[in-house]
């Protein structure tokens, strides 16, 4: 049986997204040219062209997917049933562990996201501001419901957790002494204790 021309294309794309990915990371982005990506892919710099309209967009794409994900997973986390506080830590934990496994990714896009063009780091930053935002209605929800205190404003916890999230591509290694998960728990559980209202025991 014949194979659909998407997925006769698709491993070319994927080529294209591991050797942009390796290059950006060992030479980073502004010293990489698009050439040096087609010839390690594999491809003429028209297939590239087919999928991608510039190095910026490879780029964003590197990016994009890691967050694609992460956005389809907090979705799940933030409409499950069960505690505010569950599906909050539940949350919190995911990022981290998402963030972990996809670290390379991570580090070459926020050490060359300065280099993109205004109108790609314009959608970055409102694609991620939705992530932002989705994760930020979580924080609110048990603040309405009494579960985690109000006196903090809810778009400062976050901002201060992914802070703290953005930061691993510094610290953060594999072969450390924590796994992803083991970090995950810990940043969840140091955002839960945050939250407790006063006079209330940690969870």
């Amino acid at each position: 049986m014949a194979r659909s021309a998407a997925t006769v294309e698709e491993p070319v794309r994927q080529r294209l997204l591991a050797e942009a990915t390796r290059l950006f990371a060992e030479r980073g982005f502004e010293s990489t040219s698009v050439q040096e990506i087609v010839a390690a892919a594999g491809v003429t710099k028209g297939a590239m062209y087919h999928y991608f309209g510039s190095k910026d967009d490879l780029l964003h794409e590197i990016y994009g997917r890691v967050l694609r994900m992460q956005m389809e997973r907090l979705t799940r986390f933030a409409d499950a049933e069960g505690p505010i506080a569950e599906r909050l830590h539940a949350a919190a934990t995911d990022v981290v562990v998402t963030t972990v496994e996809n670290l390379d990714d991570s580090k070459i896009f926020f050490r060359s996201m300065h280099q993109l063009s205004p109108e790609t780091y314009k959608n970055v930053r409102a694609e991620r501001r939705r992530y932002h935002e989705r994760f930020r209605d979580l924080v609110i929800e048990g603040q309405r419901a009494g579960v985690f205190r109000d006196d903090i404003p809810a778009e400062m916890v976050v901002d201060f957790f992914f802070g703290s999230v953005h930061h691993l591509g510094t610290w953060y290694h594999p072969d450390g002494p924590l796994s992803g998960p083991e970090v995950g728990r810990h940043f969840a559980d140091l955002l839960l204790s945050s939250l407790v209202p006063a006079g209330r025991p940690a969870p």
